[in-house]
Protein backbone atom coordinates (compact mmCIF):
# COMPACT_ATOMS: atom_id res chain seq x y z
CA UNK A 1 0.00 0.00 0.00
CA UNK A 2 1.17 3.54 -0.76
CA UNK A 3 2.51 5.61 2.11
CA UNK A 4 -0.01 8.35 1.24
CA UNK A 5 -3.61 7.18 1.07
CA UNK A 6 -7.14 7.49 2.49
CA UNK A 7 -8.50 4.47 4.36
CA UNK A 8 -12.10 3.95 5.52
CA UNK A 9 -13.62 1.68 8.15
CA UNK A 10 -17.20 1.23 9.33
CA UNK A 11 -18.94 0.19 12.53
CA UNK A 12 -22.55 -0.75 13.21
CA UNK A 13 -24.79 -0.17 16.21
CA UNK A 14 -26.37 -2.74 18.51
CA UNK A 15 -29.66 -2.47 16.64
CA UNK A 16 -28.20 -3.30 13.24
CA UNK A 17 -29.92 -6.53 12.10
CA UNK A 18 -26.69 -8.52 11.90
CA UNK A 19 -25.61 -7.27 15.32
CA UNK A 20 -28.99 -8.21 16.77
CA UNK A 21 -28.22 -11.76 15.67
CA UNK A 22 -24.65 -11.64 17.00
CA UNK A 23 -26.01 -10.39 20.33
CA UNK A 24 -28.52 -13.24 20.63
CA UNK A 25 -25.91 -15.84 19.68
CA UNK A 26 -23.39 -14.56 22.23
CA UNK A 27 -26.12 -14.33 24.88
CA UNK A 28 -26.86 -18.01 24.31
CA UNK A 29 -23.14 -18.83 24.54
CA UNK A 30 -22.72 -16.94 27.81
CA UNK A 31 -25.81 -18.60 29.29
CA UNK A 32 -24.37 -22.03 28.44
CA UNK A 33 -20.93 -21.24 29.88
CA UNK A 34 -22.45 -19.77 33.05
CA UNK A 35 -23.87 -23.21 33.91
CA UNK A 36 -21.40 -25.50 32.14
CA UNK A 37 -18.00 -24.11 31.21
CA UNK A 38 -17.31 -27.08 28.95
CA UNK A 39 -20.33 -26.37 26.75
CA UNK A 40 -19.81 -26.80 23.04
CA UNK A 41 -21.68 -24.01 21.32
CA UNK A 42 -22.03 -23.01 17.69
CA UNK A 43 -25.12 -20.79 17.76
CA UNK A 44 -26.30 -18.80 14.77
CA UNK A 45 -29.32 -16.54 14.57
CA UNK A 46 -31.45 -15.27 11.71
CA UNK A 47 -33.85 -12.34 12.02
CA UNK A 48 -36.35 -10.81 9.61
CA UNK A 49 -39.43 -8.69 10.34
CA UNK A 50 -41.05 -10.39 13.36
CA UNK A 51 -39.23 -13.73 12.98
CA UNK A 52 -36.15 -14.97 14.83
CA UNK A 53 -34.58 -18.38 14.14
CA UNK A 54 -32.05 -19.56 16.71
CA UNK A 55 -30.13 -22.50 15.29
CA UNK A 56 -26.84 -24.33 15.43
CA UNK A 57 -25.19 -27.12 17.36
CA UNK A 58 -25.06 -27.04 21.17
CA UNK A 59 -23.93 -29.76 23.55
CA UNK A 60 -24.26 -28.64 27.17
CA UNK A 61 -25.44 -29.64 30.63
CA UNK A 62 -27.03 -26.21 31.01
CA UNK A 63 -30.82 -26.01 31.27
CA UNK A 64 -31.88 -22.99 29.27
CA UNK A 65 -34.93 -21.24 27.86
CA UNK A 66 -33.53 -20.14 24.50
CA UNK A 67 -36.64 -18.13 23.68
CA UNK A 68 -36.35 -16.13 26.89
CA UNK A 69 -32.65 -15.48 26.23
CA UNK A 70 -33.43 -14.14 22.76
CA UNK A 71 -36.25 -11.89 23.97
CA UNK A 72 -34.11 -10.48 26.76
CA UNK A 73 -31.31 -9.68 24.32
CA UNK A 74 -33.71 -7.92 21.94
CA UNK A 75 -35.22 -5.95 24.83
CA UNK A 76 -31.80 -4.80 26.05
CA UNK A 77 -30.94 -3.61 22.54
CA UNK A 78 -34.03 -1.42 22.60
CA UNK A 79 -36.62 -2.90 20.24
CA UNK A 80 -39.52 -2.10 22.56
CA UNK A 81 -41.35 0.77 20.86
CA UNK A 82 -45.04 0.30 20.14
CA UNK A 83 -44.51 0.85 16.41
CA UNK A 84 -41.68 -1.74 16.15
CA UNK A 85 -42.53 -4.63 13.86
CA UNK A 86 -39.49 -6.33 15.38
CA UNK A 87 -40.47 -6.13 19.06
CA UNK A 88 -38.95 -8.04 21.99
CA UNK A 89 -42.34 -9.25 23.24
CA UNK A 90 -43.94 -10.00 19.89
CA UNK A 91 -41.32 -11.71 17.72
CA UNK A 92 -41.94 -15.31 16.70
CA UNK A 93 -38.96 -17.44 17.76
CA UNK A 94 -38.12 -20.74 16.08
CA UNK A 95 -35.67 -23.08 17.85
CA UNK A 96 -33.51 -25.08 15.42
CA UNK A 97 -30.75 -26.23 17.78
CA UNK A 98 -29.24 -29.72 17.65
CA UNK A 99 -26.24 -31.31 19.37
CA UNK A 100 -22.67 -31.09 18.09
CA UNK A 101 -21.74 -33.76 15.56
CA UNK A 102 -19.94 -36.68 17.26
CA UNK A 103 -17.45 -36.69 14.37
CA UNK A 104 -16.42 -33.14 15.24
CA UNK A 105 -16.53 -33.84 18.97
CA UNK A 106 -14.01 -36.70 18.78
CA UNK A 107 -11.54 -34.41 17.01
CA UNK A 108 -11.92 -31.65 19.59
CA UNK A 109 -12.08 -33.79 22.73
CA UNK A 110 -8.84 -34.56 24.55
CA UNK A 111 -9.10 -38.31 23.97
CA UNK A 112 -7.80 -40.92 21.57
CA UNK A 113 -9.93 -41.95 18.60
CA UNK A 114 -9.40 -44.16 15.58
CA UNK A 115 -7.74 -42.14 12.80
CA UNK A 116 -6.92 -39.23 15.12
CA UNK A 117 -3.21 -38.38 15.26
CA UNK A 118 -3.03 -37.56 18.99
CA UNK A 119 -5.12 -37.82 22.16
CA UNK A 120 -4.80 -34.05 22.74
CA UNK A 121 -7.58 -31.54 22.24
CA UNK A 122 -7.55 -30.62 18.56
CA UNK A 123 -8.76 -27.64 16.61
CA UNK A 124 -12.52 -27.54 16.08
CA UNK A 125 -12.08 -26.96 12.37
CA UNK A 126 -9.49 -26.28 9.74
CA UNK A 127 -8.92 -22.65 8.92
CA UNK A 128 -6.64 -19.65 9.13
CA UNK A 129 -6.68 -16.84 11.65
CA UNK A 130 -5.04 -13.40 11.77
CA UNK A 131 -4.04 -11.06 14.55
CA UNK A 132 -3.08 -7.42 14.05
CA UNK A 133 -1.87 -4.39 15.99
CA UNK A 134 -0.51 -0.94 15.15
CA UNK A 135 0.70 2.02 17.20
CA UNK A 136 -1.72 4.48 15.53
CA UNK A 137 -3.94 4.71 18.63
CA UNK A 138 -3.50 4.17 22.40
CA UNK A 139 -5.43 0.90 21.99
CA UNK A 140 -2.86 -0.24 19.39
CA UNK A 141 -5.64 -0.46 16.83
CA UNK A 142 -6.08 1.17 13.40
CA UNK A 143 -7.45 4.71 13.72
CA UNK A 144 -10.37 4.42 11.24
CA UNK A 145 -12.06 1.49 12.98
CA UNK A 146 -11.51 2.91 16.46
CA UNK A 147 -13.06 6.25 15.46
CA UNK A 148 -16.03 4.49 13.84
CA UNK A 149 -16.59 2.40 16.99
CA UNK A 150 -16.36 5.46 19.22
CA UNK A 151 -19.06 7.23 17.20
CA UNK A 152 -21.35 4.21 17.40
CA UNK A 153 -20.81 3.78 21.12
CA UNK A 154 -21.56 7.46 21.77
CA UNK A 155 -24.75 7.29 19.70
CA UNK A 156 -25.88 4.19 21.58
CA UNK A 157 -25.15 5.72 25.01
CA UNK A 158 -27.24 8.80 24.17
CA UNK A 159 -30.12 6.63 22.92
CA UNK A 160 -30.13 4.36 25.97
CA UNK A 161 -30.16 7.33 28.36
CA UNK A 162 -33.56 8.12 26.85
CA UNK A 163 -33.10 11.88 26.63
CA UNK A 164 -33.33 11.97 22.82
CA UNK A 165 -36.68 10.33 22.18
CA UNK A 166 -36.44 10.15 18.39
CA UNK A 167 -33.33 7.92 18.30
CA UNK A 168 -33.94 4.26 17.41
CA UNK A 169 -31.64 1.21 17.70
CA UNK A 170 -30.33 0.68 14.15
CA UNK A 171 -27.27 2.69 13.12
CA UNK A 172 -24.03 2.66 11.12
CA UNK A 173 -20.93 4.82 11.24
CA UNK A 174 -17.97 5.19 8.91
CA UNK A 175 -14.76 7.21 9.09
CA UNK A 176 -12.22 7.94 6.34
CA UNK A 177 -8.71 8.82 7.47
CA UNK A 178 -5.95 10.37 5.38
CA UNK A 179 -2.47 8.94 5.88
CA UNK A 180 0.76 10.72 5.04
CA UNK A 181 3.97 8.68 5.28
CA UNK A 182 1.85 5.87 6.75
CA UNK A 183 0.65 8.05 9.65
CA UNK A 184 -2.96 9.22 10.17
CA UNK A 185 -3.07 13.01 9.84
CA UNK A 186 -6.71 14.02 9.27
CA UNK A 187 -10.25 12.75 8.89
CA UNK A 188 -11.62 13.43 5.42
CA UNK A 189 -15.16 12.07 5.72
CA UNK A 190 -17.55 10.98 8.46
CA UNK A 191 -20.76 9.07 7.74
CA UNK A 192 -23.41 8.50 10.40
CA UNK A 193 -26.75 6.89 9.65
CA UNK A 194 -29.19 6.46 12.52
CA UNK A 195 -32.69 5.10 12.59
CA UNK A 196 -35.17 7.65 13.92
CA UNK A 197 -38.82 8.28 14.72
CA UNK A 198 -41.00 9.37 11.82
CA UNK A 199 -41.81 12.84 13.15
CA UNK A 200 -38.29 14.29 13.47
CA UNK A 201 -36.83 16.60 10.82
CA UNK A 202 -33.63 15.75 8.96
CA UNK A 203 -32.16 19.14 9.91
CA UNK A 204 -32.63 18.33 13.60
CA UNK A 205 -30.94 14.94 13.19
CA UNK A 206 -28.01 16.37 11.25
CA UNK A 207 -27.30 19.19 13.71
CA UNK A 208 -27.56 16.87 16.70
CA UNK A 209 -25.29 14.19 15.24
CA UNK A 210 -22.61 16.68 14.21
CA UNK A 211 -22.53 18.59 17.50
CA UNK A 212 -23.35 15.89 20.08
CA UNK A 213 -21.82 12.83 18.50
CA UNK A 214 -19.13 13.64 15.92
CA UNK A 215 -17.58 16.70 17.54
CA UNK A 216 -17.82 15.21 21.04
CA UNK A 217 -16.00 12.00 20.02
CA UNK A 218 -13.50 12.55 17.23
CA UNK A 219 -10.13 14.23 17.97
CA UNK A 220 -10.38 17.93 17.24
CA UNK A 221 -6.97 18.02 15.58
CA UNK A 222 -8.14 15.41 13.06
CA UNK A 223 -11.07 17.52 11.85
CA UNK A 224 -10.76 20.60 9.66
CA UNK A 225 -12.85 22.78 7.36
CA UNK A 226 -12.51 20.27 4.54
CA UNK A 227 -13.89 17.35 6.57
CA UNK A 228 -17.23 16.27 5.13
CA UNK A 229 -20.07 15.17 7.42
CA UNK A 230 -22.71 12.93 5.84
CA UNK A 231 -25.61 12.35 8.25
CA UNK A 232 -28.48 10.10 7.15
CA UNK A 233 -27.53 10.80 3.54
CA UNK A 234 -30.68 9.19 2.10
CA UNK A 235 -32.71 11.81 3.99
CA UNK A 236 -34.86 9.29 5.91
CA UNK A 237 -34.18 6.19 8.05
CA UNK A 238 -37.41 5.26 9.83
CA UNK A 239 -37.67 1.60 8.83
CA UNK A 240 -34.63 -0.19 10.27
CA UNK A 241 -33.47 -3.27 12.11
CA UNK A 242 -34.73 -6.67 10.98
CA UNK A 243 -37.84 -5.01 9.56
CA UNK A 244 -35.75 -3.14 7.03
CA UNK A 245 -33.06 -5.72 6.37
CA UNK A 246 -32.36 -9.37 7.15
CA UNK A 247 -29.99 -10.14 10.02
CA UNK A 248 -27.60 -13.06 10.33
CA UNK A 249 -24.87 -14.00 12.81
CA UNK A 250 -21.32 -13.53 11.60
CA UNK A 251 -21.78 -11.11 8.73
CA UNK A 252 -19.85 -8.23 10.31
CA UNK A 253 -16.45 -9.89 10.60
CA UNK A 254 -14.53 -6.83 9.40
CA UNK A 255 -16.39 -4.59 11.86
CA UNK A 256 -15.57 -7.13 14.58
CA UNK A 257 -11.84 -7.15 13.82
CA UNK A 258 -9.66 -4.43 12.28
CA UNK A 259 -11.90 -2.56 9.90
CA UNK A 260 -10.11 -4.02 6.90
CA UNK A 261 -6.68 -2.70 7.90
CA UNK A 262 -5.57 -6.16 9.05
CA UNK A 263 -6.55 -9.28 7.16
CA UNK A 264 -9.24 -11.73 8.27
CA UNK A 265 -9.38 -15.51 7.95
CA UNK A 266 -13.09 -15.53 7.15
CA UNK A 267 -14.56 -17.26 10.21
CA UNK A 268 -17.00 -15.36 12.41
CA UNK A 269 -16.62 -15.02 16.18
CA UNK A 270 -20.05 -14.62 17.77
CA UNK A 271 -21.94 -17.63 19.08
CA UNK A 272 -18.88 -19.89 19.17
CA UNK A 273 -17.32 -21.39 22.29
CA UNK A 274 -13.50 -21.20 22.53
CA UNK A 275 -12.92 -24.72 21.24
CA UNK A 276 -13.68 -23.10 17.88
CA UNK A 277 -10.38 -21.67 16.70
CA UNK A 278 -12.19 -19.19 14.47
CA UNK A 279 -12.74 -17.27 17.68
CA UNK A 280 -10.11 -18.33 20.22
CA UNK A 281 -7.15 -18.34 17.81
CA UNK A 282 -8.17 -14.95 16.40
CA UNK A 283 -8.10 -13.65 19.99
CA UNK A 284 -4.69 -15.27 20.43
CA UNK A 285 -3.49 -13.59 17.25
CA UNK A 286 -4.52 -10.20 18.59
CA UNK A 287 -2.77 -10.97 21.90
CA UNK A 288 0.48 -11.81 20.15
CA UNK A 289 0.39 -8.90 17.68
CA UNK A 290 -0.44 -6.40 20.43
CA UNK A 291 2.46 -7.58 22.57
CA UNK A 292 4.84 -7.28 19.60
CA UNK A 293 3.85 -3.64 19.06
CA UNK A 294 3.71 -2.84 22.79
CA UNK A 295 7.29 -4.13 23.09
CA UNK A 296 8.42 -1.65 20.38
CA UNK A 297 9.60 -4.59 18.31
CA UNK A 298 7.58 -3.16 15.40
CA UNK A 299 5.10 -0.34 14.89
CA UNK A 300 2.68 -2.63 13.03
CA UNK A 301 2.43 -6.39 13.21
CA UNK A 302 0.25 -9.08 11.70
CA UNK A 303 0.38 -12.78 12.52
CA UNK A 304 -1.30 -15.61 10.65
CA UNK A 305 -1.60 -19.20 11.73
CA UNK A 306 -3.64 -22.12 10.44
CA UNK A 307 -5.04 -25.40 11.72
CA UNK A 308 -6.25 -28.80 10.61
CA UNK A 309 -9.40 -30.13 12.29
CA UNK A 310 -8.67 -32.45 15.19
CA UNK A 311 -4.94 -31.63 15.24
CA UNK A 312 -3.48 -29.53 18.09
CA UNK A 313 -0.44 -27.88 16.50
CA UNK A 314 -0.84 -25.14 13.89
CA UNK A 315 0.19 -26.19 10.40
CA UNK A 316 1.79 -22.78 9.78
CA UNK A 317 2.79 -19.58 11.58
CA UNK A 318 3.71 -16.36 9.74
CA UNK A 319 4.64 -12.91 11.07
CA UNK A 320 4.60 -9.75 8.93
CA UNK A 321 5.66 -6.36 10.25
CA UNK A 322 5.38 -4.55 6.90
CA UNK A 323 8.93 -3.26 7.15
CA UNK A 324 8.30 -1.57 10.51
CA UNK A 325 10.45 -3.84 12.70
CA UNK A 326 13.10 -2.20 14.85
CA UNK A 327 16.65 -2.02 13.51
CA UNK A 328 18.39 -5.37 13.45
CA UNK A 329 15.20 -7.38 13.89
CA UNK A 330 13.68 -9.46 11.09
CA UNK A 331 10.23 -10.98 10.77
CA UNK A 332 11.83 -14.43 10.95
CA UNK A 333 13.42 -13.54 14.30
CA UNK A 334 10.08 -12.31 15.64
CA UNK A 335 8.39 -15.48 14.42
CA UNK A 336 10.88 -17.66 16.31
CA UNK A 337 10.47 -15.53 19.46
CA UNK A 338 6.68 -15.75 19.23
CA UNK A 339 6.77 -19.54 19.01
CA UNK A 340 9.08 -19.66 22.03
CA UNK A 341 6.85 -17.45 24.19
CA UNK A 342 3.35 -18.55 23.15
CA UNK A 343 1.64 -21.91 22.64
CA UNK A 344 -0.78 -22.16 19.74
CA UNK A 345 -2.46 -25.41 20.81
CA UNK A 346 -6.23 -24.85 21.27
CA UNK A 347 -6.21 -26.17 24.86
CA UNK A 348 -3.28 -23.90 25.73
CA UNK A 349 -4.93 -20.87 24.12
CA UNK A 350 -8.03 -21.46 26.22
CA UNK A 351 -5.91 -21.75 29.36
CA UNK A 352 -3.60 -18.79 28.60
CA UNK A 353 -6.52 -16.45 27.89
CA UNK A 354 -8.92 -17.98 30.46
CA UNK A 355 -11.68 -18.34 27.88
CA UNK A 356 -14.10 -20.76 29.59
CA UNK A 357 -16.12 -17.91 31.13
CA UNK A 358 -19.35 -16.10 30.21
CA UNK A 359 -17.54 -12.98 28.94
CA UNK A 360 -18.60 -12.92 25.32
CA UNK A 361 -21.49 -10.45 25.45
CA UNK A 362 -18.79 -7.86 26.17
CA UNK A 363 -17.22 -8.55 22.79
CA UNK A 364 -20.28 -8.48 20.54
CA UNK A 365 -20.62 -4.78 19.80
CA UNK A 366 -18.06 -2.15 18.75
CA UNK A 367 -15.31 -4.62 18.01
CA UNK A 368 -13.77 -7.65 19.70
CA UNK A 369 -10.43 -5.85 19.92
CA UNK A 370 -9.23 -2.56 21.37
CA UNK A 371 -11.34 -2.60 24.56
CA UNK A 372 -9.86 -2.09 28.02
CA UNK A 373 -12.09 -4.49 29.96
CA UNK A 374 -9.90 -6.79 32.14
CA UNK A 375 -12.09 -9.77 31.25
CA UNK A 376 -10.89 -9.49 27.65
CA UNK A 377 -7.52 -11.06 28.35
CA UNK A 378 -6.23 -10.89 24.78
CA UNK A 379 -5.82 -7.13 25.24
CA UNK A 380 -3.15 -7.57 27.92
CA UNK A 381 0.47 -6.65 27.18
CA UNK A 382 2.00 -8.93 29.79
CA UNK A 383 4.34 -10.76 27.37
CA UNK A 384 6.43 -7.74 26.39
CA UNK A 385 9.38 -8.66 28.58
CA UNK A 386 9.29 -12.32 27.51
CA UNK A 387 9.32 -11.37 23.83
CA UNK A 388 12.26 -9.03 24.33
CA UNK A 389 14.20 -11.76 26.11
CA UNK A 390 13.42 -14.26 23.35
CA UNK A 391 14.85 -11.86 20.75
CA UNK A 392 18.23 -11.50 22.47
Amino acid sequence: MSKNFIFSSESVGEGHPDKVCDTISDAVLDACLAQDKYSRVACETYAKCNLVVVGGEITTKAKLDYNAIARRAIREIGYTHDDDVFHADRVLIVNAITQQSPDIAQGVDARAAEGKATAEQGAGDQGLMFGYATNETPELMPAPIMYAHQLGRRLNEIRKRGKVKWLRPDSKTQVSVQYVDDQPVRITNVVVSTQHAADVKHKTIREFIIEEVIRKVLPKHMLDKRTTFLVNPTGRFVVGGPQGDTGLTGRKIIVDSYGGMGRHGGGCFSGKDPSKVDRSAAYMGRYIAKNIVAADIATSAEIQFAYAIGYPEPVSVCVNTFGTAADGITDEMIERAVQEVFSFKPADIIKQLNLLRPIYAKTTNYGHFGKSDPDLTWERTDKVAALKRALK
